[in-house]
C-alpha cells in the first residue's frame, strides 16, 4: 500500500501553519502551536486515532487565539484530504463515544466529499484557563470545509468544560482511526454507489 501521508502549508497574514501527518501512524505527536490547551486536544487525537502528526503554528495571539484555532483545523482537514487520496478501499464511516467521569461525547463522521457540521456540545464554564471553548467549533468547522467531511458531534453529558472538550477530541480521534481504515473487503473499490467521493 502506497503510505497515507501529507504535508500541508498554510501561510496568510494572520497564521503560518505546516502540518504533517501519518494515517498510519502509532500516535506519536509533534505538536508547537502558541495556544496550549489546542496543543493538549490535538494530542488527544493523534493518539487515539493512532495518527502521526506534526504541527508548527504562529499566529496572531496577541488579538486572540481564534485565527489559529481556525487554520489549525483548516490545515489539518486539508491534511487529510490530501492523505487519503482517491478514497478507493476506504472504511469512510466512523463513530465513536468516549466518557471522561461524568462527560461523555459522541462523534461520527463521514468522509462523503461533502463538508457538513452539526455540533451541539454545551459548556458550563465559557474558558478553560484561558481558552475560549467557542473556539472548539470553529476548529471543527475549518476542519469539515477542507476535509470535505460530514461530521456530527454530540456532548451527551457533562459538568467540567475541560472535561466535555476533552471527550469529544478523544471522540473525534476515535472516529478517525475507523473512518481512515482500510477495509480489505473493498479490495479497492470506491465506498459509494455514485463511483466517487
Amino acid at each position: 500500500m502506497e503510505p497515507r501521508t501529507a504535508s500541508v502549508e498554510r501561510n496568510t497574514l494572520e497564521t503560518q501553519i505546516v502540518v504533517n501527518l501519518n494515517l498510519d501512524g502509532t500516535g506519536e505527536a509533534d505538536l508547537q502551536t502558541p495556544v496550549p490547551f489546542l496543543n493538549h486536544m490535538l494530542e488527544q487525537v493523534a493518539r487515539h486515532g493512532l495518527f502521526d502528526l506534526g504541527i508548527r503554528a504562529r499566529g496572531d495571539t496577541d488579538i486572540d487565539d481564534h485565527h489559529t484555532v481556525e487554520d489549525v483545523g483548516i490545515t489539518l482537514g486539508q491534511a487529510f484530504h490530501v492523505a487519503l487520496g482517491d478514497k478507493r478501499g476506504l472504511t469512510r464511516y466512523g463513530h465513536a463515544y468516549v466518557p471522561l467521569d461524568e462527560a461523555l461525547s459522541r462523534v461520527v463522521i463521514d468522509f462523503s466529499g461533502r463538508p457538513s457540521l452539526s455540533y451541539h456540545a454545551e459548556y458550563p464554564q465559557a474558558r478553560v484557563g484561558s481558552f475560549d471553548v467557542d473556539l472548539v467549533r470553529e476548529f471543527f468547522q475549518g476542519f469539515v470545509n477542507h476535509a470535505q467531511a460530514t461530521l456530527h458531534i454530540d456532548n451527551l453529558r457533562g459538568r467540567n468544560s475541560h472535561h466535555i472538550a476533552e471527550t469529544i477530541f478523544k471522540a473525534f480521534g476515535r472516529a478517525l482511526r475507523v473512518a481512515v481504515a482500510v477495509d480489505e473487503r473493498q479490495q479497492g473499490a470506491m465506498p459509494s454507489t455514485k463511483g466517487i467521493l
